[in-house]
C-alpha cells in the first residue's frame, strides 16, 4: 500500500488507520491538523471522536526543503529510539509514547502531548530558559548517555544514511566556496563576512578531522538533534521528541549542540556553566572535544542552510562567528 498523510484527505486517514487496526472499528477522525512548524517530516494532530494522537510520516526528501534528498525511514528510526528508552522508566516519562509503527510506508503514530510549545523563543533578545526547565533537559541527556551503552562492535540504531546528511549540512556545505546559498538574503554582508572562514584552509582541515568524531561509530546512544526545537514545554514539565538523527556515538557531540544553542541564544555565561555542572560525564569525556564540536555547530547555523529564528544582526553574527571560530581551532 502506497499511502501519503494530507491534512485534507480525512476519509484517506480514516481508512488507513482501519486497515491497520490503529483505531477502533467505532472510531471517527474528525480532524488532521498541522500541530506546529517542522522541518523534517509531515506531521498531524489527530482528533478521533475519542481521543487525539500524533501521525508523523518522513518522505524521501525534506520536508520544508522539498529538494533535498533525505532517508526515508528516518520516522521509522525515531518509532525504535522511543521503544529502545522504554525499557527505563525515568526516560520514558520525557517522550511520547509509541503506538504503532508502519515500515512500508514510514508511519508512525505517537502519543500526543497536549498543547505545548517549544523552545525556540530562547532565541529572541531577552528571553532566558528557566533553570528547573534546563535541569530536566540535562537530566535526560544525562540519563540516556550513562544507560544506553552499546556493545562492542555492535550498533543497534546505525542510522548511517541519516548521519551522511547531517555530516554534509555540518561539516562541508557551510565551508563550501560556493554552495549556491546566497547568505546576504538572510543578513546582508553575511556572505562576505563567511568567505574569511570559508578561505581558511586550516580551519577546514579542522573541521573535517572532526567531522570523523561524527561519523565513525561509538558506543553511547544520543539523541543526535538535542537543540531548543527538540524540547518541548508542556503542562506536565519538559519532554524530548524528534529524535530521528539518532545514534551510536560520542556523548561530546549531543552535549555540543546543546552548548553551540546556548550560546547562539545568547543565554549568559551562568547557564553554560550550569551545563557542566548538571551533566555527568563519563572519565573518557572530552570537554574540549565538546567544546570543538560547538564551534562548529554555532557556525553551520550561522552560514549554512540549517538557519534559526535569530535576532541578531551583522555585528553580532560576526563576533559568535570568531568565537566560533577560536573554540574550533585553540
Amino acid at each position: 500500500m502506497n499511502f501519503t498523510l494530507d491534512a485534507t484527505q480525512i476519509g484517506e486517514i480514516q481508512s488507513y488507520l482501519q486497515s491497520h487496526k490503529w483505531i477502533a472499528p467505532d472510531e471517527k477522525v474528525i480532524s488532521a491538523k498541522i500541530p506546529g512548524e517542522g522541518n523534517m517530516n509531515y506531521t498531524l494532530r489527530i482528533r478521533t471522536n475519542f481521543r487525539t494522537f500524533i501521525l508523523k510520516q518522513s518522505r524521501d526528501y525534506v520536508e520544508k526543503y522539498p529538494s533535498i534528498p533525505a532517508p526515508k525511514e528516518r520516522a521509522i528510526i525515531e518509532g525504535k529510539f522511543y521503544e529502545l528508552i522504554q525499557a527505563k522508566e525515568s526516560l520514558k516519562a520525557f517522550t511520547p509514547e509509541i503506538n504503532y509503527m508502519d515500515e512500508e510506508n514510514s508511519v508512525i503514530m505517537l502519543e500526543d502531548l497536549g498543547e505545548s510549545n517549544d523552545f525556540l523563543q530562547i532565541y529572541n533578545k531577552g528571553e532566558v530558559i528557566g533553570l528547573e526547565d534546563f535541569r530536566e533537559i540535562m537530566g535526560f541527556i544525562g540519563i540516556l548517555h550513562q544507560n544506553f551503552k552499546s556493545t562492542e562492535g555492535l550498533s543497534p540504531l546505525p542510522n548511517r544514511e541519516m548521519r551522511k546528511l547531517n555530516a554534509e549540512h555540518i561539516f562541508n556545505y557551510p565551508f563550501m566556496e560556493e554552495n549556491g546559498f546566497d547568505l546576504d538574503t538572510i543578513t546582508p554582508g553575511l556572505q562576505a563576512l563567511a568567505m574569511k572562514y570559508k578561505l581558511d584552509s586550516e580551519l577546514k582541515a579542522k573541521v573535517e578531522k572532526l567531522s570523523k568524531y561524527y561519523t565513525e561509530d561509538g558506543n553511547t546512544l544520543l539523541h543526535g538533534d538535542y537543540y531548543p526545537g527538540s524540547w518541548l514545554k508542556t503542562t506536565e514539565g519538559v519532554r524530548v521528541i524528534d529524535p530521528e538523527f539518532c545514534f551510536y556515538g560520542p556523548a561530546e557531540f549531543d552535549i555540543s549542540v546543546t552548548l553551540a544553542h546556548l550560546t547562539l541564544a545568547e543565554q549568559g555565561e551562568e547557564i553554560k556553566n550550569k551545563l557542566w555542572e548538571l551533566y555527568p560525564p563519563t572519565n573518557n569525556f572530552s570537554q574540549k572535544l565538546a567544546i570543538s564540536l560547538a564551534g562548529v555547530e554555532i557556525m553551520r547555523r550561522l552560514i549554512g542552510l540549517a538557519q534559526l529564528p535569530l535576532t541578531l544582526d551583522l555585528d553580532e553574527k560576526a563576533v559568535l562567528l570568531d568565537m566560533a571560530y577560536h573554540m574550533i581551532r585553540d
